[in-house]
């Protein structure tokens, strides 16, 4: 099982970054950013199973291709602003973070306006 071997990684790294934050908080935050691109990198093959699968339901459901290139888009700012908050929370900058977060939201929020047009649009139609 996969997911056994991540979470060990994961441990092993976190208690290294422990260790290594006594000593030089720099090398603990690297430690850290590393094994959270190496995660990540570990899982990228079901990323790629996911938007296939996502690809062929919206051409089942005749989605136009743009909202789901929306919808995925989101969901990459998403992941990547969490993963950058993450980054700031571990190497003490917790205001910063919460400015990334702001800023993820409020990016989300801009590129879900078509979407939420064409909810709209929809709803709309089926009203007389």
């Amino acid at each position: 099982m996969e997911i056994i071997q991540i979470v060990a990684f994961a441990l092993i790294a976190a208690f290294l970054a422990t260790v290594l934050r006594e000593y030089n908080p720099f090398y603990a935050a690297l430690v850290a950013v590393v094994a959270g691109v190496i995660i990540f990198l570990r899982v990228t093959f079901y990323l790629s199973a996911v938007l296939g699968y996502l690809t062929e339901i919206s051409a089942q459901a005749d989605v136009s291709p743009v909202y789901l290139g929306l919808l995925l888009k989101i969901v990459g700012i998403a992941y990547l602003v969490e993963f950058a908050a993450q980054i700031c929370r571990d190497t003490g900058e917790g205001i910063i973070a919460q400015k990334v977060e702001f800023a993820g939201k409020l990016l989300i929020l801009v590129m879900s306006m078509p979407l939420l047009s064409a909810v709209l649009e929809t709803i709309l139609k089926f009203v007389p």
